[in-house]
């Protein structure tokens, strides 16, 4: 850190010091949202949120369409399942997978208009 990243003398305002404390998330709040951007941070994790968040699709689908072993996407999706990224259904024989919900999309297309406005 460089002496134009920090300020010249340590002070504080309490006002605002106080305020943020006030909403601060509590701990468990936080260990979640941590676990989920590490989640996040794996780039075929988020390959597989894209192509999911296009259509449902079943392990297959999903391993030919990012030219992966289907072992490889199993295990990424246990992954994004278990923390409540991605939801399965069974239909027959086969698996399909999508989206968990409306948040997830938008935490990824909110993330894709943060770095696309840098």
């Amino acid at each position: 850190m460089t002496k134009k990243d920090t300020c010249q003398e340590f002070c504080f305002d309490s006002e605002a010091v106080e305020h943020v404390q006030k909403h601060m998330l509590n701990e468990q709040d936080i260990d979640k949202m941590a676990e989920t951007f590490k989640i996040l941070a794996d780039p075929t994790r988020v390959k597989i949120l894209h192509a999911l968040a296009h259509k449902e699709l079943c392990v297959c689908d999903i391993a030919v369409t990012l030219d992966m072993k289907v072992s490889a996407v199993s295990h990424q999706l246990r992954l994004l399942k278990s923390a409540r990224l991605v939801k399965q259904r069974r239909e027959g024989k086969n698996v399909y997978y999508q989206l968990d919900d409306h948040h997830v999309e938008q935490l990824f297309e909110k993330t894709l208009e943060h770095i696309k406005h840098q």
